[in-house]
């Protein structure tokens, strides 16, 4: 696999390789590893963007919180914004905004 891209204005190409024992398709091993990386996007974002890991909170407090860093991301890219930090700084001083994000009706599904 081989990402390409840019960060902070710089292109970029990085080669992924990767080792297993099971025995499968290439396309399937290519399934297994492209889902492992949507996941650990979301983490990624979670962590970089929301500071998940340094929070140390316990009890009912750590899944309401989850739940929100949850939320967040979502809320954004519902309200148009492709860029998560940039979506942050749009609305973490603007409460109506963020209030009606958090009301928005889903689109329907057109299945």
């Amino acid at each position: 696999m081989t990402p390409t891209g840019s960060r902070d204005g710089n292109p970029f190409q990085a080669t992924c390789l990767f080792l297993t024992r099971l025995r499968t398709t290439p396309d399937a091993l290519l399934k297994l590893v492209r889902d492992r990386w949507s996941i650990e996007g979301w983490h990624w974002i979670r962590d970089t963007q929301l500071h998940e890991d340094a929070h140390r909170y316990r009890s009912k407090g750590a899944g309401a919180m989850a739940t929100l860093r949850t939320a967040a991301p979502n809320l954004l890219r519902l309200g148009g914004f492709r860029s998560i930090r940039a979506g942050i700084q749009a609305v973490m001083h603007d409460i109506t905004t963020l209030l009606a994000m958090a009301m928005r009706q889903p689109e329907p599904n057109p299945c």
